[in-house]
């Protein structure tokens, strides 16, 4: 009767232990649970910088959303970039790069760099995916806008310091590993010590019942045990000892002993988990800085340049400003997103329809009805990218071509060219995953080169009876080349006082190449085409056409003239080892001068 109450003392002792262990797990879940989010803030001495950096690894340092609150003096800009033109924009410029979180997660590390104090402003740069504009203050939630890494810029005017006030508030990766083994375990040492009481005296009871059981009166046999230390026998002890002795030895053997012994491990066991959990969640709650984004960051120079939402936003900027400037028919209104061949064209074109008012302006430039993306992986400068539109005004798809020459400018449009009838427009990688650029000079895996295309191309235009006439498709029949051959017979024909020379020669610094789906390409540039005229005799006369006239300060020459155009055209080169020829996907000219020898 002894062992009863050692039995309940020892079950309640479970119990209690079992429901300690269950509090400290549904503790960890509560009142003991670490804090959601964790705020760190730039340290008030920092030096200040025209420009703040937010790195990405810094972005990318916890799971979830990041709440960024940005104080300042005045207006102020967060722009959101790819890593690398964040940091191309910033260039030699003095700035700030917040790069992670101390160890108490209470304060933002920053790196200074020494440079120039002033910088342009970043608002308006198309290099920027997404910007968002403050006065004073800034509650900002950072949301990635596609996958890839991505960097934050914060700046003011430039000229003033960036705000020196930034702060980011991230959700804690602290855990509590132990908080649910902790429960199930306060659980189960409950349900032991609940039912050790009942246990215990059942298997107390099967022993007296089997120490009652009569002998059948069979002989046993013993065999001898040998002792491991010694084999001659020993003296026998002569202590007697009393069956109620040998019992209660069984008696405590069989219940009270294995059961103090479990109640200890488990009390043992209980107390390192219980003291393991605030290890564990101190441990886990100052998280590694990591480069880790939504996604795999993809290969070097396989990033396109821009999202297709920052093209549709460029392409709305270009058409805009065009749609002005043709409209006052003032060249100075194109410069901010209008270069090179288009911006030359367009000009004369100006001046060309204010004396003579019957003629035909540009085709218009629109945004509208994006029909292709041609987006380009070359990251660095300049960047191309094509468009293919077709809006109010075009009769046919345009191909858009425009060009970034360095990190601070924005994107100009550097040639239109309407697509050929019957053309259909090849087919290109996807936008979000961009298309290589290929080095005009470079045949790597085409057929031709972009420079070879372009003089093949040339000397067809210059020469009907070219030798390379089969590496076109169509040859003559192509719309662009039958137009303009016809159109130099017929002034060879016409012209009979005088004699004619035609030419049609590529402009390499403005070639560009990128490639296609199948593994071709698509080159677009320029050509240069004059038309010579020189009288066949003294006294004959050459006559210029009105358009021409502006250009020549008159209409009538005895010496000769000069006509020059540019020509604007898009070739698509097969790859290499196809059978196919190229052909002309898109063309047409303007005329931007004319002059007498």
């Amino acid at each position: 009767m002894i062992g009863d109450p050692v039995r309940l003392k020892t079950a309640a002792l479970l119990v209690l232990l079992g429901l300690l262990t269950m509090l400290a797990g549904i503790g960890q879940l509560t009142f003991w649970a670490p804090s959601e989010t964790v705020t760190a803030s730039v340290p008030g001495d920092t030096k200040a910088a025209p420009l703040t950096v937010i790195d990405q690894k810094l972005i990318a340092l916890h799971d979830g959303p990041v709440k960024i609150k940005i104080q300042g003096e005045g207006n102020f800009t967060v722009a959101t970039g790819r890593p690398d033109d964040v940091q191309a924009w910033v260039g030699k410029t003095a700035h700030n790069t917040l790069t992670g979180v101390s160890a108490d997660q209470k304060s933002l590390e920053v790196s200074s760099a020494d440079g120039e104090a002033t910088a342009p402003s970043p608002a308006g740069s198309d290099l920027w995916v997404s910007t968002e504009d403050a006065s004073g203050e800034l509650d900002y939630t950072w949301n990635p806008p596609a996958d890839g890494e991505w960097s934050l810029l914060v700046a003011g005017d430039g000229t003033q310091p960036a705000p020196s006030s930034v702060s980011m508030t991230f959700p804690n990766n602290a855990t509590t590993p132990w908080a649910v083994p902790l429960i199930v375990l306060g659980i189960i040492i409950i349900l032991v010590g609940a039912a050790l009481p009942f246990i215990a005296k059942a298997l107390s009871n099967r022993r007296k019942d089997d120490d009652d059981e009569p002998r059948d009166g069979g002989e046993t046999t013993s065999l001898p045990v040998q002792s491991s230390a010694a084999t001659t026998p020993t003296a026998k002890s002569p202590t007697s000892e009393s069956p109620a002795g040998d019992e209660g030895r069984r008696r405590g053997a069989g219940t009270e002993g294995p059961t103090l012994r479990v109640t200890a491990l488990a009390a043992t066991l209980a107390a390192v988990m219980v003291g393991g959990t605030a290890v564990a969640a101190q441990a886990t709650s100052t998280p590694e800085a990591t480069s880790t984004s939504s996604a795999a960051a993809p290969a070097e120079g396989g990033t396109p340049v821009m999202l297709e939402s920052q093209l549709q936003r460029i392409l709305e900027q270009v058409a805009s400003t065009v749609d002005a400037a043709d409209a006052a028919k003032d060249a100075a209104k194109l410069a901010p997103r209008v270069d090179k061949m288009e911006l030359q064209i367009r000009t004369q074109n100006y001046k060309i329809r204010s004396a003579v008012s019957a003629y035909e302006p540009r085709m218009p430039v629109r945004a509208t009805k994006l029909q292709s993306s041609v987006i380009s992986t070359k990251r660095d400068w300049p960047r191309t990218v094509f468009a293919l539109t077709q809006g109010e005004g075009n009769v046919v798809p345009q191909v858009l071509t425009l060009v970034q020459t360095s990190p601070r400018e924005n994107y100009k449009l550097w040639g239109s060219a309407p697509l050929q009838p019957g053309t259909n427009f090849p087919s290109f990688p996807i936008p979000r995953n961009g298309t290589e650029a290929v080095p005009a000079s470079e045949s790597a895996g085409l057929a031709y080169s972009g420079n070879q295309a372009l003089e093949i191309l040339s000397e067809m235009l210059t020469n009907p009876e070219s030798p390379n006439r089969s590496k076109l498709a169509d040859g003559q029949s192509s719309p662009y080349i039958a137009g303009a051959l016809a159109y130099q017979a017929d002034t060879v024909k016409n012209g009979t006082s005088a004699n004619f020379k035609f030419t049609h020669t590529p402009v390499s610094n403005q070639t560009v190449v990128l490639r296609t789906a199948d593994g071709g390409a698509v080159v677009v540039g320029r050509l240069d085409f004059a038309f010579e005229g020189t009288p066949k005799a003294a006294g004959d006369k050459l006559v210029l056409e009105d358009d021409s006239a502006v250009f020549a300060g008159g209409k009538e020459t005895t010496t000769g003239m000069v006509l020059n155009f540019a020509e604007s055209v898009a070739v698509y080169i097969p790859p290499a080892g196809s059978a196919d020829p190229m052909k002309l996907v898109a063309a047409t000219r303007g005329l931007v001068g004319a002059s007498f020898k």
